[in-house]
């Protein structure tokens, strides 16, 4: 009797190399990200991925502390190893580990920052590109620190249906301000730094010196002009990006807190995204994925495609 070829499982725990693919039955086995080691080992490790599950500082609502399983579970759907459009298995060149998630306590929100501070400093000390998946947008906040503490101010890439720039008479954990903070606290350089899709407004706002792409302007320029005015304004500098998935449409990425309609198809993003070669991307993220109000997985599996087009852009820069 002919017997089917026994597929590797559970790859997140058992393989031994950290290059390359294996392939498993997207449906089953530990659902690291794309099939990667869980390991807090760096040695050797060129890109490492974290979640932040972390919702507390959302103004509507809940639900993005689920969004690092979920986008992990998602990406089990892409784990097979050459990656449209690159042609190439990013896992070839890159040396890549799934660090697990942040401990943050529930309980301690004011805790917070200086955990995940804490977190990323062995990642940011071994020099490997770092990739977190949110929780809610306010974890760049800790996210830049750590990053900005050992590059200096960066030059931001982010993607958003809000500028997250907004005003307050005293600082909060608030998902809507983070920005402002990062400009004030100089762990970023808003002449280097460019918004895009943005589509929200409020009284009083200021540009802060920063290049903004509103939704309308992206939406009648082609994805290489989005792209080529962010190298412009990002020049050498090393940068930090930065994708809140309500940058895309509601009809693309319904899971999200604070859906906006006529933002970017998932077309528009990831073109946009994949054109970003020469950008000095020391680290990124991706947030506000809220699994519950999210439909087929949808939004997850964007988000789990975004993930790996940037780990595609760095392996495309070493492969160069």
């Amino acid at each position: 009797m002919s017997q089917f070829p026994v597929k590797p499982v559970d790859q997140a725990f058992l393989r031994q190399d950290l290059m390359g693919t294996e392939v498993e039955n997207s449906y089953s086995g530990a659902r690291s990200f794309m099939r990667r080691k869980f390991s807090r080992d760096l040695a050797g490790v060129d890109a490492v991925v974290t979640g932040i599950p972390f919702d507390c500082a959302v103004s509507n609502r809940p639900g993005t502390r689920f969004g690092p399983e979920a986008i992990r579970r998602a990406s089990s759907q892409l784990a097979w190893g050459p990656i449209w459009p690159w042609g190439f298995d990013p896992f070839e060149t890159l040396a890549a580990i799934d660090y697990g998630d942040c401990a943050i306590d529930f309980a301690r929100p004011a805790l917070f920052e200086e955990t995940v501070r804490a977190h990323m400093a062995p990642i940011v000390d071994s020099g490997a590109f770092a990739l977190a998946l949110g929780g809610d947008h306010y974890v760049t906040y800790p996210l830049l620190q750590a990053q900005a503490a050992k590059h200096g101010p960066l030059a931001l890439v982010h993607f958003d249906a809000h500028r997250d720039v907004e005003q307050s008479e005293e600082r909060r954990q608030d998902h809507g301000e983070m920005f402002r903070y990062a400009i004030e606290d100089g762990l970023i350089d808003p002449a280097r730094s460019v918004q895009i899709g943005i589509r929200s407004c409020y009284e009083g706002e200021e540009s802060y010196g920063m290049t903004i792409l509103q939704a309308d302007q992206v939406h009648e320029m082609t994805a290489a002009e989005v792209a080529g005015a962010v190298k412009n304004a990002v020049g050498d500098a090393k940068a930090y990006l930065s994708f809140d998935i309500d940058c895309l449409d509601p009809a693309f990425a319904p899971g999200t807190g604070t859906p906006v309609p006529g933002g970017l198809s998932s077309h528009q993003g990831l073109s946009i995204l994949r054109k970003l070669g020469g950008v000095d991307l020391v680290a990124a993220d991706i947030v506000e994925v809220s699994p519950p109000y999210d439909h087929a997985e949808i939004t997850a599996l964007v988000a789990a495609t975004i993930g790996t087009d940037i780990l595609c852009l760095k392996a495309a820069a070493k492969r160069a």
